[in-house]
């Protein structure tokens, strides 16, 4: 509910920003007569056109970017046609004459006010041109439907950032309809106003084609926009933790999970090249605690090269990138590097200091280790990705960052650079097996899915789970991403819980590796479980946390593998059965 008023308030801020004024024309000129048949219908076209259109976009995906570079086009040729009619109405007059009879449809004249349609596409036709500066909040809506999906919550809260605009437009056009008469009564005897209004149109016009707006008009007006943005969501945490995002997870933790905001500035890409220097390091004063290191940290990592390693202990891309981290500590050591590992939760049982410590153990994680259970570190980096690695030079200045799997290479090569050891070091070889073998993508067909009702998808039947109560549920024919319980199970907003002994949970997929995110409650004892594949013992397809015959053990809350296939041939059925109640089943990642 925050993110849902900080949006509002937002899109409340946009009216001081520079980028409402190249659609300030249009509303004006649709919004003439009473405000409930004049300014309304426009605003409301506004909004609804807004939100479609920003969620749209969201999806992503080529046919989006073609879209949006059109739909660009035709505003700048537009607010240009718009600029030389109130420059040099008779030109605009003779090249524009097919346009003005559609200006004439869309804007009504006065006789016709009593009808709401006209006005209403006006206000869609503002909400299809208008852009908004995007400062902090809707940087967060936005990238969070990018990263997490698009789903009726982002949808919202675009809404509620159009609702603001329109709410402060509403505002605003009190003021200018006064404006608008006194321009009319000296244009009686002048038409400077008007002119010195076209040419303002052009020059926006002009500084939206050339990109001048986003590197000047936007950092110049709307720093303070920004900077109120900025206040709103620290006051937000500072009264109840951070903002909820619904960008693809309604936990607390998913507001920097989902976007980020860097002062009006792209960040680049996963993995694309980074600039030579990207800001400095702000350090790890916001840890909730320390493993391998003494409770102020580890001093020996201070004024040396350090790798900053963000990541959490169940998610699988991070256990394929810890390999790779491990091997750069023990190998670069003895030159002076130092590596930190910062480790923010996804789950409430990640927050668990034995937990981690125990998985740091498994996992022969040695290097110190952030516990980033408040998320300040994460924050303080303006980080957004599970796994994320940061190389910090000597001077504390962040040099590199990898988003994600991938480009391992490319961080040693900075990493070796900084060390002054050269491109032609001897490379560390990493332990990729067990659950750090990297993704197979020429098999890999399917996605992440949770089992908590926050963010669950692809459950057999859809609409199944019943929430927060012990339901009995029975398996039946699945498609490929598909997954279903039988027996008596309680379904929660993080996880699912088995409430009696010989529940069954079964998935079908197409990947290498099947892992499974589960866990115990608190002093429990080991929960026993045996997996099939296709209806038989898993045999050599078995993972690291099974047996041959399929027999397995909860006995923390950790990812498991379940899985792992010598040969990938098709789609695999996996059914889990529990010999004992209590497990928690929390998430299905693959391989």
């Amino acid at each position: 509910m925050t993110l849902f008023l900080l949006s509002f308030a937002a899109g409340a801020l946009t009216l001081l920003s520079p980028c409402i004024l190249p659609v300030l024309p249009f509303v004006l000129a649709g919004a003439h007569g009473p405000f409930r048949r004049g300014a309304l219908p426009v605003l409301l076209g506004m909004a609804g056109a807004f939100t479609c259109a920003a969620s749209l976009t969201a999806l992503g995906g080529e046919w989006a970017a073609r879209a949006g570079a059109g739909g660009r086009a035709l505003a700048l040729a537009w607010l240009c046609l718009l600029g030389l009619s109130l420059l040099l109405p008779a030109l605009a007059t003779r090249l524009a004459s097919p346009l003005v009879a559609l200006g004439q449809r869309l804007l009504p004249p006065p006789h016709e006010g009593e009808r709401w349609w006209p006005r209403v596409l006006t206000g869609i036709a503002t909400g299809l041109l208008w852009a908004p500066c995007a400062g902090p909040i809707l940087g967060l809506v936005l990238t969070g439907a990018a990263l997490g999906g698009l789903h009726l919550g982002t949808s919202l809260q675009l809404l509620a950032f159009a609702a603001g605009a329109a709410c402060a437009l509403a505002l605003a056009l009190a003021g200018g309809a006064r404006l608008t008469r006194a321009l009319r009564r000296a244009s009686a005897f002048s038409d400077v106003p008007r002119r010195v209004l076209g040419a303002l149109v052009l020059l926006s016009a002009a500084a939206l084609a050339s990109g001048v707006s986003e590197r000047a008009l936007l950092q110049l007006p709307s720093a303070a926009t920004a900077t109120l943005e900025e206040t709103l969501l620290r006051l937000s945490r500072s009264n109840g933790g951070p903002a909820d995002v619904d960008g693809a997870a309604q936990v607390p933790e998913g507001l920097e999970r989902a976007a980020w905001w860097g002062g009006g500035d792209t960040r680049p890409s996963a993995n694309e090249p980074s600039p030579a220097i990207e800001g400095l390091s702000p350090g790890f004063g916001g840890a909730t605690a320390w493993l391998n290191a003494a409770p102020g940290g580890p001093v020996a990592a201070r004024g040396r090269v350090t790798v900053v390693s963000f990541w959490t202990y169940s998610c699988i891309n991070c256990l394929r990138t810890l390999p790779y981290v491990r091997a750069w500590a023990e190998r670069y050591a003895g030159d002076g590097l130092a590596v930190v590992g910062v480790h923010t939760p996804e789950f409430a049982f990640e927050k668990d200091a034995g937990n981690v410590a125990r998985a740091a153990k498994d996992l022969k994680v040695a290097y110190p280790v952030a516990l980033d259970n408040g998320y300040r570190i994460w924050r303080a980096f303006g980080n957004h990705y599970w796994p994320a690695i940061y190389v910090v030079d000597a001077q504390g200045r962040i040099r590199h960052h990898q988003f994600g799997e991938g480009g391992e290479q490319d961080t040693e090569r900075v990493i070796q650079s900084l060390l002054q050891e050269g491109p032609t070091a001897t490379p560390a070889i990493p332990d990729t097996t067990g659950v750090g073998l990297p993704a197979d993508p020429a098999v890999l067909a399917s996605p992440e899915t949770y089992l908590g009702y926050d963010q669950a998808s692809a459950m057999a039947p859809p609409g199944a789970a019943v929430r927060d109560q012990a339901h009995r549920y029975a398996a039946g024919p699945l498609g490929r991403d598909e997954w279903a319980l039988a027996g008596l199970w309680t379904v929660g907003p993080e996880f699912a819980t088995l409430d009696e002994a010989g529940g069954q949970l079964t998935v079908r997929f197409h990947a290498r590796d099947l892992h499974l995110v589960m866990g115990r409650p608190p002093q429990g004892a080991p929960l026993r479980f045996v997996l099939t594949i296709d209806g038989q013992p898993p045999g050599d397809a078995h993972g690291v946390d099974v047996d041959a015959q399929g027999h397995g053990t909860v006995d923390a809350s950790r990812l498991y593998q379940l899985v792992r296939q010598p040969a990938v041939s098709g789609d695999r059925r996996v059914e889990i059965r529990f010999l004992d109640p209590g497990v928690r089943a929390y998430a299905f990642t693959f391989g």
